[in-house]
């Protein structure tokens, strides 16, 4: 396979963008599609299939942040309203969301744990395909994403779970990069020991 310096120098400098900062336009169809095709493009084994994927966009991104705060305020009573506010807005302002369950299939050869893998590949990749198309993208977990009644309510079936949400749109600002750690904190080579 020949070198690609493109690929190369995006993923040196690949870099989420707040939600905050991603407004529309977001995808168009024909760019969903490809954000989902090249999202479910991942690792695999014995080809299970072993997530699925919830779009959250238009008028139902209000509509899950209201069912949010309805939660919301139930598990945590006397909950204010500026927290509630809060909970109407976490699909806003950006165009998309794209959900990311977790969804195990029974299978001999294949723990579950690498299904989950399998799962979080796919919300990364739909990262990169967002930055592909020239949109930006950052993928969150909140506190829905493991609460039962509203995962249930945003798609999550009986023994699935969100492994996180891609939030799509055009970044309005231009982020800077964090610092990344020092490759000498964090590899090691393998040998064995005597």
């Amino acid at each position: 396979m020949p070198a690609n310096p493109a690929l190369r120098d995006y993923l040196l400098t690949r870099r989420s963008v707040g939600i905050a900062f991603l407004k529309e336009p977001g995808p168009n169809a024909a760019e969903l599609e490809q954000i989902l095709t090249i999202g479910t493009r991942v690792p695999d084994h014995g080809k299970i299939t072993p997530w699925r994927l919830v779009v959250i966009d238009g008028d139902n991104r209000a509509k899950a942040g209201a069912a949010l705060a309805e939660i919301a305020a139930r598990n945590t009573p006397g909950l204010d309203e500026a927290s509630l506010e809060i909970e109407r807005q976490r699909f806003l302002p950006s165009p998309l969301t794209i959900g990311v369950i977790s969804s195990p299939q029974p299978h001999p050869k294949v723990p579950e744990f690498e299904q989950l893998l399998s799962a979080g590949n796919v919300a990364f990749n739909l990262v990169h395909a967002a930055h592909a198309l020239g949109f930006a993208a950052s993928w969150v977990t909140r506190w829905y994403a493991f609460d039962q009644a509203a995962a249930t309510m945003l798609g999550a079936r009986g023994g699935e779970r969100f492994v996180g949400f891609v939030h799509i749109g055009t970044p309005t600002v231009a982020v800077e990069d964090r610092p990344r750690p020092a490759l000498s904190d964090i590899v090691s080579t393998w040998a064995p020991n005597g």
